[in-house]
């Protein structure tokens, strides 16, 4: 009995994630069905034009990267007992600093150029992140609500500097200048070199949260604050960092699709990357290494869309269809029931930092 009720603890975190994108993709085979397409052909190229070349691979990775790290972002938060729904402001801010660092600082080696600019995307980031921070440690303000507020703020701000005073000259789009060469991140064997570092930054992390007093700090806050402030943690340093450290890593995902997708600050091409991160986080459960995987399904969906519309006569909004089930099937405490108790069901269902 111990070693059945040990597996199952074991396989719960796994089985949730993994049986809500199967319940999901089912739930949509039918939809396609439905609408007069085969379903087989549609998910049979859904996979093969993401992972079945280089190529394809390349582009899911590239699609992948930005979503590790805003899932990241909402996830360092659910871990310290936060919601971040701001990942989404937080992104557009980085990616519109780091343009400008980009395009603004002349002459430097690459060396010095790309890390500067994701530090102006990392900082900018945080920046915005920091607002609700200190809102919801010193007066209260639920995160939730001051972050959707800062989203529309920082997206009205963004297209407004955007199309104004960082405007690229005698051009009719809302964008800015195009980046330095020497900002541009490259690709590794033909590999955006972008996803690899956004995979050190999820482990950094995990190390952080598993092996560190900091770590530590953030994971009893998140599982109960009052026994944090009975222990002597500050709550209000614990709330400030942990939405300052998702600010910066929320931001530092904007930087890298600037440096190396766009090349510039484009509003349309940062639009939903935040609010797709809050999916990634919630399939990976919260796990900092868990958003790598979960961000590579739903990169692969997104980059292989365009392609199920024209190959097998599927609407493209499929993909938001199947990202949307995914989140309400991984959401829901009614899938948990069937794997757990009922007293662990309720567990599930608050407790974001599991």
């Amino acid at each position: 009995m111990k070693s059945q009720k040990s597996s199952s603890l074991l396989l719960g975190p796994f089985l949730i994630p993994v049986l809500s994108v199967i319940v999901a993709l089912a739930i949509g085979g039918i939809l396609v069905y439905m609408q007069g397409s085969n379903p087989l052909l549609a998910y049979r190229v859904l996979f093969t034009t993401a992972f079945g070349s280089l190529d394809g691979i390349a582009t899911t990775l590239a699609k992948a990267t930005p979503l590790v790290l805003s899932g990241l972002a909402v996830a360092i938060c659910l871990r310290a007992g936060l919601f971040n729904i701001g990942a989404q402001g937080q992104l557009i801010s980085g990616a519109l600093a780091s343009a400008w660092a980009g395009y603004n600082f002349v002459g430097l080696p690459m060396f010095v150029h790309i890390p500067l600019a994701l530090l102006f995307g990392a900082f900018f980031g945080a920046l915005v992140a920091l607002i609700a921070g200190v809102l919801k440690a010193y007066r209260g303000v639920h995160e939730v609500i001051t972050t959707i507020m800062l989203n529309s703020i920082v997206i009205a701000l963004a297209d407004y500097l955007a199309s104004t005073p960082f405007k690229e000259p005698d051009q009719p789009l809302t964008r800015t200048p195009k980046i330095e060469d020497s900002a541009r991140i490259p690709d590794v064997f033909g590999l955006p070199l972008g996803f690899f570092i956004a995979v050190i930054v999820s482990y950094i992390f995990w190390w952080i949260l598993k092996n560190t007093t900091t770590g530590f700090r953030i994971e009893t806050n998140g599982r109960n604050k009052n026994a944090g402030w009975y222990a002597g943690i500050s709550i209000k340093r614990v709330i400030i960092l942990s939405m300052v450290l998702g600010g910066a890593v929320a931001g530092v995902a904007g930087a890298i699709e600037t440096l190396s997708i766009v090349g510039r600050f484009e509003p349309a091409f940062n639009a939903g990357l935040g609010f797709d991160g809050i999916t990634v986080a919630l399939l990976a459960r919260a796990n900092p290494l868990g958003v790598i995987p979960a961000a590579i399904v739903i990169g692969g969906m997104r980059a292989s869309g365009s392609t199920v519309q024209f190959e097998a006569g599927v609407a493209p909004e499929i993909v938001d269809l199947l990202l949307a089930l995914i989140l309400f099937f991984v959401t829901a405490p009614l899938l948990a029931k069937f794997f757990r108790k009922k007293s662990e069901e309720v567990a599930v269902a608050s407790g974001w930092g599991k």
